[in-house]
């Protein structure tokens, strides 16, 4: 194993990556075909986009990926926050695995989640913003709820939630560099590479898809990585945006299917639909793959602003976060009242 600080962390960061992509190439043939023997199957329908069955385990894939290239490099976090971060995206893997095999209903899925948020709590993984323990316990459920499903929403095309989760992935990566969180950025590294090595069979046209064991596991561990993320060189008022805005795209998609639903008069987690931006950018382009190339450069953008606000000024973060927010709500209009869903 090698000594994480005996290297220069860019180093590290690039052999974590790797190892979990050239992981992910490995296995994920192998769990193609374990999930066409056990049933992990989607079977296509009205409200989906694929025509033909297709193996949906890829998510164990980008799991083992992502935990063997931390073990194997030897990261040294603090144990009890590493294995807060494991457990709670293995329990929230495992019932999406279930849920792949055999429909779960939505109440023990969140249950699981908000069991998951906990553990995380009890091992230190926590926002720190508030003055009151109890309101950051309840903003941390939220937040890591609230992302683990965005990103269980947004897998619905082809490459969509693996490489959003790649955008979002590198700009943590790049935020923990810069704010000296070397062991943070370990994680991002893992995770980025684990979610590039899926894509070479989840891109359009796919040949897996990741299915909820894997996208839960990811909006998990998204989630911790956004709380743990500090930068010391500013003020919290202000860099509580940065994570924020970098799964900003996740954020914007969970939104407009929210308000969507309801204005519909329908329940916004058990009520299945082509309402997602994806759907309306490909009804805007033509093409599902211009689609998602769409939807990872507006992650991008995000991204890109995210990088901004930990160096800005009070006003000059909240007048960014005002302007992101005022074209949030137009594009949310847009999406809504102009391009529509099917």
């Amino acid at each position: 194993m090698i000594a994480f600080l005996a290297v220069h962390p860019t180093t590290v960061y690039i052999l974590v990556a790797l190892t979990a992509l050239l992981l992910v190439l490995v296995t994920t043939p192998v769990v193609r075909r374990v999930a066409w023997r056990f049933g992990f199957v989607d079977q296509p329908s009205v409200r989906k986009v694929h025509a033909a069955p297709m193996p949906r385990l890829g998510g164990v894939a980008i799991y083992l990926g992502f935990i063997l290239a931390l073990l194997l490099l030897g990261t040294r976090f603090r144990i009890n926050e590493l294995v807060g971060i494991m457990v709670g995206a293995t329990l929230v893997s495992v019932i999406g695995g279930i849920d792949d095999r055999s429909p779960v209903n939505p109440l023990p899925k969140l249950l699981v989640q908000v069991l998951a948020a906990g553990i995380l709590i009890l091992s230190g993984v926590q926002v720190q913003m508030f003055p009151l323990a109890w309101i950051n316990w309840l903003a941390t459920i939220f937040w890591v709820v609230g992302i683990t499903n965005a990103l269980n929403f947004l897998d619905n095309m082809d490459g969509l939630s693996a490489g959003v989760a790649t955008v979002a992935a590198g700009f943590f990566l790049l935020l923990a560099a810069l704010s000296g969180q070397y062991l943070v950025g370990a994680l991002s590294a893992a995770l980025l590479g684990a979610c590039i090595g899926f894509l070479f069979y989840n891109f359009n046209p796919a040949s897996i898809f990741m299915g909820d064991s894997g996208s839960l596991f990811i909006g998990f561990v998204l989630a911790a990585i956004g709380i743990k993320l500090r930068f010391p060189a500013n003020v919290d008022i202000v860099t509580w945006m940065a994570p924020v805005l970098a799964l900003g795209l996740p954020i914007l998609d969970t939104t407009l299917v929210v308000i969507s639903r309801l204005r519909r008069g329908k329940n916004p987690l058990t009520t299945p639909g082509k309402d997602h931006i994806s759907h309306r950018l490909a009804r805007v382009t033509g093409s599902k793959r211009e689609a998602v190339l769409l939807c990872y450069l507006i992650g991008g953008i995000f991204g890109m602003i995210s990088i901004f606000i930990t160096t800005a000024t009070v006003l000059e973060g909240y007048l960014v976060g005002l302007a992101v927010a005022s074209i949030v709500a137009y594009l949310l209009w847009w999406l809504e009242v102009k391009v529509g869903y099917e």
